[in-house]
């Protein structure tokens, strides 16, 4: 099986990380693969995950998508970042942005000139240093050929499938409708040779795309690759997700710590997604409903859907000839929207390590690698929120404030700390301006930091940190608002469902 070269692909299951995968290998590698997606209209799919981040728009100039046609389809609005309120302590409120603050040099980054101005009593909020954060709580939002925002969006989960494979299937990819009830190996390889269907019908092919969910019917079922937990560091395991009518459509997502956990809220042209993230073991499904219930701004349109989970990543995300990709590759909980990129990702990796000489088990090493990396440090910065909470109010949080982290993220913590240093790896999702407004956001503030800002005087400092400032000022009074900009350039031509 591994000696042969791999022309057949098979997608076992759809939704968003399905038809993620096919319309990439469609558009990139169409010429050159079968490729064959199998899924059933009966199995639901988890469909929560309605915030992006903004890799999502450069996986879409790999597609070749329209950015108007796309957010028309998907009932999309823009996101600039994530309101993140009572995660330090309740009433407080910071947002973590998509944009960088100032200009960093080889020598240190930009937030130690911010932090000896701090020192000195000057210089203001971080926020007035990040044009994205300024545009996000202003509530404005505008693109051009000559803007500089860093932004995402915020997409109906079921219409991007559904949009996806509209644009795709036309272009290579075989669709096949019906349930998936087991698959076949070889005797002596145990490589999977085949999906074998409800019908009695088998689905052969030379490499499987499990993106059968939670249930990890290749990776998991047949092929027992392992999962990590990782609830020791990560507790909730159950959320509640409910639609409710649109009140208003900021441009970031809003996610409002609670009792066990968090709610959030995000806008989307004809209605708002809403769920509450929940620790079981502190509280139960009544009381997270009936919490969820009464902090939501919208009249519910749906009834509240339950969803379990077990936080964590699959020891193996390719064994074999059978690659994870979604739920099934593991779960991180969507408090930083990353679900969709880790998909995402996934794709493109796979493109980039694609076994065409039928060679697996190097390319399969490799890529692990890159995906358990990805998936901790990832990990490591969702922790960072609940580690560095101060609230004592509930038993849930009392236990994220005195837990055990891991090793690196205990480092990046103590550096932060004594010194102001963060500058992460260059591979790394999230970059110095994220770590710097969660940890600061949430009270973090160092006892030292690099004296580059010395260098210019105290009157230079001053002067460059207003002049950048203003500019922002200048730059965010010009722009119209969200709504306004939304109904001009890309209004929704599907109705509410």
């Amino acid at each position: 099986m591994h000696d042969h070269s791999v022309k057949r692909v098979v997608i076992a299951g759809g939704g968003t990380a399905g038809w993620t995968v096919a319309s990439l290998l469609a558009r990139q590698l169409g010429s050159l693969l079968d490729i064959t997606l199998v899924e059933s209209d009966a199995i639901g799919t988890v469909g929560v995950g309605e915030a992006t981040i903004p890799t999502f728009r450069s996986f879409h100039a790999l597609l070749g998508i329209d950015e108007r046609e796309f957010m028309r389809a998907t009932q999309s609005t823009f996101k600039l970042g994530i309101s993140f309120e009572n995660w330090d302590r309740i009433g407080d409120r910071y947002i973590h942005p998509f944009g960088d603050v100032g200009k960093s040099t080889w020598m240190a980054e930009f937030h130690h000139m911010w932090l000896m101005a701090k020192a000195k009593g000057f210089g203001g909020d971080l926020g007035r240093c990040c044009f994205e954060h300024e545009v996000a709580i202003a509530g404005k939002f505008a693109v051009s050929e000559s803007s500089k925002l860093n932004y995402a969006y915020h997409l109906d989960a079921g219409l991007y499938a559904r949009f996806l494979r509209q644009k795709f299937e036309p272009q290579g990819v075989k669709r096949i409708e019906g349930r998936i009830t087991g698959a076949e190996q070889d005797s002596e390889s145990g490589y999977v040779t085949a999906l074998v269907m409800e019908n009695g019908d088998r689905v052969s092919g030379d490499l499987f795309i499990d993106c059968t969910g939670f249930r990890g019917l290749l990776i998991e079922e047949t092929l027992a690759a392992g999962y990590e937990d990782w609830r020791h560091w990560l507790p909730t395991d159950s959320a509640l997700a409910v639609q409710t009518e649109l009140s208003q459509v900021p441009p970031y997502t809003q996610a409002m710590a609670r009792s066990a956990g968090w709610q959030w809220r995000i806008p989307l042209q004809h209605r708002a997604g809403n769920g509450l993230v929940f620790c079981s073991a502190y509280q139960d499904k009544t009381e997270a409903q009936d919490e969820l219930l009464g902090h939501l701004e919208g009249a519910p349109l749906t009834d509240p859907r339950l969803i379990r989970y077990t936080t964590g990543r699959r020891r193996k995300c390719w064994d074999k000839n059978v690659v994870a990709i979604g739920l099934s590759s593991g779960f991180l909980e969507p408090l930083e929207s990353t679900s969709i990129h880790l998909i995402q990702i996934a794709a493109v990796r796979l493109i980039q390590l694609f076994p065409f000489g039928g060679n697996f088990k190097a390319l399969a090493r490799r890529y692990n690698r890159q995906m358990h990396d990805d998936f901790e440090q990832i990990r490591d910065f969702i922790i960072l929120h609940y580690k560095l909470t101060h609230r004592d109010d509930t038993p849930f949080w009392r236990a994220c404030r005195d837990m055990d982290i891991p090793d690196t993220l205990a480092e990046r913590i103590e550096l932060f700390s004594d010194s102001g240093y963060i500058r992460p790896a260059s591979e790394e999702l999230f970059q110095t301006a994220s770590w710097l407004f969660v940890m600061t956001g949430q009270g973090l503030m160092p006892r030292n930091h690099h004296y580059m800002g010395a260098l210019l005087g105290d009157e230079r400092l001053r002067k460059a940190l207003e002049s950048l400032q203003q500019n922002i000022v200048n730059a965010v009074n010009s722009m119209p608002s969200h709504d306004d900009f939304l109904h001009k350039y890309c209004p929704s031509d599907i109705p509410p469902s």
